[in-house]
């Protein structure tokens, strides 16, 4: 940019007149344009600083919502923590319920077995009665069945030596 502004003092030293000074200021600002097209554009310090303060505050803004943001975050999370825990000391109850109940039919289901077990001893000794009793029974029936054929066995072979007596003396 030095260049220019040379250029254009030595124009304007040069200039006869004030229509030519004026002229040559027209054309080193056209100059400018042509060479620098978004000059109008180009922030000022001015600009920066007030961007830069905008920007900080709209940051602190931010911040300060992100705070907020988190403290609520941090909240619920600590709400659905402390729902949580109830959920598991409720489970925790159930399971312990459960767990006695069920320690309430074992037992019971014990109690039945062993009353099951007494009656099945009882009918077990009741049939081993029974068996001892027909054992008697057939020891006795089979011991008369023996003295009847014992007794048939003598009657007979009393009977044949009686026709033989009598054969021998009719005989005889």
């Amino acid at each position: 940019m030095s260049a220019v502004a040379l250029h254009l003092y030595e124009k304007l030293n040069e200039a006869p007149d004030d229509k030519a000074r004026s002229k040559a200021i027209v054309e080193a600002f056209s100059e400018l344009e042509e060479r620098y097209p978004n000059l109008r554009e180009v922030a000022t310090q001015r600009d920066l600083s007030e961007t830069e303060l905008r920007l900080q505050k709209e940051i602190r803004i931010v911040e300060a919502n992100l705070q907020k943001e988190i403290e609520q975050v941090r909240l619920e999370i600590k709400t659905v923590e402390a729902n949580l825990q109830k959920e598991i000391e409720q489970v925790r109850l159930e399971i312990k319920t459960v767990e006695a109940n069920l320690q309430k039919e074992i037992e019971q289901v014990r109690l039945e077995i062993k009353t099951v077990e007494a009656n099945l001893q009882k009918e077990i000794e009741k049939v081993r009665l029974e068996i001892k009793q027909v054992e008697v029974n057939f020891s006795k029936a089979l011991h008369q069945q023996t003295l009847w054929v014992v007794g048939s066995v003598g009657t007979i072979v009393m009977g044949v030596r009686l026709l033989e007596w009598f054969l021998t003396h009719l005989a005889g």
